[in-house]
């Protein structure tokens, strides 16, 4: 995608499949909504190639004119001092601090207030930087020259941030401060794409298939778990289209490999997903019905949007998952009128948006 954007690559060496894959990614996927477990997760994942990864990083950035990046690790703010160059922080779900709603990471706990809401954002917080300051604070001081940072503080507090969802699935809490700049989603469309022969006959070939597939989760045991999809659909009563195999397609399910989800979801009757930020965005702006099967991290709280929304029905955590209950779902999904009504209404109020555009202004703000 960048290469064919015309731009320079700098790849890390470290590849998420692989890592998912792994017994340590595996752990890290059952972990479910316990921040604790998710963030000491990622630690224990990236704490043996992290020295690696910092100086892919720094090396990556050498003459960059502004630095953009994920929170993990704040890594934009130690490379934009370092460089003295601009950076900004990249949110894919809302995690700067507010007392409007706990952080997505933390269980919805429907008796919090203000005050506690805003003090899940800074346990998460600090979590995150005891886990990361061991290597974090070498890096600054032996190999960028940077004073560590003290034991607690670890939030790049009034940096810029470009929050990328839209302000229809997250409303601009009150209490954010003019730092924070709620973009919209960020889409890259492919509208050349065209899809092969055998996916567009069936497309044609009868009633809207429902999609379901889980991005780059790996389910332990994936023949199983492709199987008991299958199963759902069948039992649900309509066709499908999965993430998978193409030769274990047969007349009602159809499997694809890589198709993108801005020409693919608008077809569907109803989207089934693990409830990645990316991915709830695709379906919600496709104005489809949106069933989120979350594993972890932040999937959960999309899930829980996607309900409160009206979008789909309550999310099915993956471990929670069986074949009944996901025919159940699915069958809610495709029958419920007011859902569908509901979620073709917020996907033209997501296409209406410009998240790029807004995007652009920003960051040649920055320059």
């Amino acid at each position: 995608m960048v290469v064919a954007a015309g731009l320079e690559l700098a790849p890390l060496t470290a590849d998420p499949m692989e890592i998912l894959e792994s017994d340590a990614g595996q752990e890290l996927l059952a972990g479910g909504r316990n921040p604790v477990k998710f963030l000491g997760g990622f630690r224990r994942i990236l704490g043996p190639m992290a020295e690696r990864l910092l100086a892919e990083c720094s090396d990556a950035c050498k003459g960059a004119d502004l630095i953009l990046g994920p929170t993990l690790g704040f890594l934009p703010r130690h490379l934009g001092e370092h460089l003295g160059v601009p950076w900004a922080l990249i949110h894919f779900q809302p995690s700067e601090p507010t007392g409007a709603f706990p952080h997505p990471f933390v269980p919805q706990a429907r008796v919090l207030g203000p005050w506690a809401n805003r003090a899940t954002f800074h346990a998460v917080d600090q979590i995150a930087w005891q886990l990361s300051r061991p290597f974090i604070n070498p890096w600054r001081d032996e190999t960028l020259g940077l004073p560590r940072l003290p034991l607690r503080g670890r939030r790049a507090d009034g940096g810029p941030v470009l929050a990328c969802f839209s302000p229809v699935v997250v409303p601009r809490p009150k209490d954010w401060a003019s730092n924070v700049n709620l973009t919209g989603y960020w889409f890259l469309d492919e509208p050349e794409w065209e899809p092969p022969g055998e996916l567009a006959e069936f497309l044609a070939a009868g009633p809207a298939p429902v999609y379901v597939g889980f991005g780059s989760m790996v389910p332990k045991d994936a023949e199983m778990t492709g199987m008991a999809v299958c199963a759902a659909l069948k039992l649900a009563g309509v066709r499908g289209i999965v993430q998978g195999d193409p030769a274990t397609s047969d007349e009602d399910v159809f499997a694809v490999r890589d198709v993108p989800h801005s020409w693919l979801f608008p077809r569907m009757a109803a989207v089934v997903h693990h409830g990645g930020a990316g991915t709830t965005a695709a379906g919600l702006r496709a104005g489809v019905p949106t069933v989120v099967c979350p594993f972890f991290g932040d999937q959960p709280y999309w899930g829980e949007r996607v309900a409160a929304l009206g979008a789909g029905p309550a999310p099915l955590p993956f471990r929670a998952m069986t074949v009944p209950r996901l025919a159940k779902k699915i069958r809610r999904a495709v029958r419920d009128q007011g859902m569908a009504d509901q979620a073709s209404v917020l996907g033209q109020r997501i296409r209406d948006e410009d998240g790029v555009g807004r995007a652009q202004e920003i960051i040649d703000s920055l320059l």
